[in-house]
């Protein structure tokens, strides 16, 4: 059995390397010409670090990333309102790891070439027909133009947000929802702004609130600790439909940082930290709606095609991880592929669906605005401001657009075949 995976994200290669792992044939195609280290930072839960950990790639994950100590969450000043530990601090027997996007798609397209073979570049997928016994997959070849048929016995849909497999499983009804906030990012070299890390130098740290300008910061590189990814988030506008995300488009200092020009932040100077940063990025705060199904007969969606969460829990490249792996051990275990999909699907998208009203919701917003409501400068102790009813609900907010039950993961056996 040959599936075709298109995409080359971490969702596509993950996918690659659990079907390869279960003895199953596979290829990954992409319509990048070439794929290089790019973006900017990405949390990988523990629920996803055991899944790559079990794939052999443990060692190089925790040569990669830092290892996440702590989620913190604090105001406009940075007093601290909630720290919640982290990976193997929060009992889990793997750790949560921050790490450069780009960094770890390179390490898994490594090891995709090595075991699988090479990713098959610059063709983007058009159409496809199934039939009986297989998938016809349409690809154009995007320096000749020419196009190409192929068979597979299977196809998945990792093509992010903008799946083009997901548009011809679902071709009305199904737009982009933007929130109105608006996201900037970008990774800072610290060396010249801070004397030393951020708090402890491996915490995810979280101020404000995107209801009206929220900065996130943590490391990403266990060889340089200078290198701090930031995100910040502003609504802007109203909710509502776009046509569409350009995900590369470059942002500009001087629209996102006078949005923080009048915090007194006491853990290092806002402004500051985006001007050392090579390149900003601009993009909305987007999703679509849970699909009523992801795929047909033998083709399925997976990750953002399929599920695409707002990245306010830290869980959306996990969850592809996590899809990649339930897709490989279906396919391996059950002969007929497409009852393989329809079960990958039946256990999949029920969890992932809830997952993207959940983010969608802010959960915790509403909590950090209270905040700043009740003491707008700032204060000494959060006792003063919060009840322990209302820092437990917070805590157990974000605990569900994150984390997986510690026991649960700890002790359920192992998904390779």
């Amino acid at each position: 059995m040959r599936t075709m995976i298109v995409g080359a994200g971490i969702g596509g290669l993950a996918t690659a390397l659990s079907l390869h792992a279960a003895g199953l044939d596979c290829v990954v195609v992409e319509a990048a010409d070439t794929l290089g280290p790019l973006g900017v930072g990405i949390n990988l839960q523990p629920h996803a670090v055991r899944e790559l950990t079990e794939l052999g790639l443990g060692e190089p994950l925790a040569a990669t990333g830092v290892e996440t100590s702590f989620m913190t969450f604090t105001d406009r000043f940075g007093g601290e309102i909630l720290a919640l530990p982290r990976g193997l601090a929060a009992g889990y027997r793997w750790p949560q790891y921050s790490v450069h996007r780009g960094e770890l798609q390179m390490m898994l397209l490594a090891a995709v070439e090595d075991r699988v073979g090479p990713v098959r570049l610059g063709l983007r997928l058009t159409d496809f027909e199934q039939d009986g016994s297989g998938v016809t997959v349409t690809l154009r070849d995007q320096v000749s133009g020419r196009s190409l048929r192929e068979r597979a016995d299977v196809l998945v849909g990792a093509d992010g947000v903008l799946s083009t497999v997901r548009a011809v499983l679902h071709p009305a009804d199904d737009p982009l929802l933007w929130g109105g906030i608006r996201m900037w990012r970008g990774v800072a070299e610290t060396a010249s702004i801070l004397d030393g890390p951020i708090l402890d130098g491996s915490t995810v740290l979280v101020s404000g609130s995107n209801l009206a300008g929220k900065f996130v910061t943590y490391p990403i590189s266990a060889a340089d600790p200078t290198l701090v990814n930031w995100v910040a988030e502003v609504k802007v506008g109203e909710p509502g439909v776009v046509k569409e995300a350009d995900w590369s488009r470059p942002g500009r200092i001087e629209d996102v940082a006078p949005h923080f020009a009048s915090w007194d932040y006491r853990h290092f100077d806002i402004p500051a930290l985006m001007r050392a940063s090579r390149r900003i990025l601009e993009y909305p705060m987007v999703d679509r709606d849970p699909l009523p199904f992801w795929g047909e007969g033998r083709v399925t969606l997976l990750g953002d095609a399929a599920h695409p969460l707002y990245p306010v829990g830290s869980n959306g490249g996990s969850q592809a991880v996590l899809d990649a792996r339930v897709l490989a051990r279906c396919l391996a275990t059950i002969d007929d592929p497409r009852a393989a999909l329809a079960a990958y699907e039946a256990e999949r998208r029920p969890p992932t669906s809830a997952l993207v009203l959940l983010h969608r919701s802010l959960p915790i917003e509403e909590t950090v605005r209270l905040v700043a409501e009740r003491a707008p400068d700032g204060f000494t102790d959060i006792s003063e401001v919060l009840s322990g009813a209302e820092l437990a609900a917070m805590a157990e907010a974000q605990r569900g657009i994150t984390d997986s039950d510690v026991r649960a993961l700890n002790e359920r056996p192992s998904w390779s075949v």
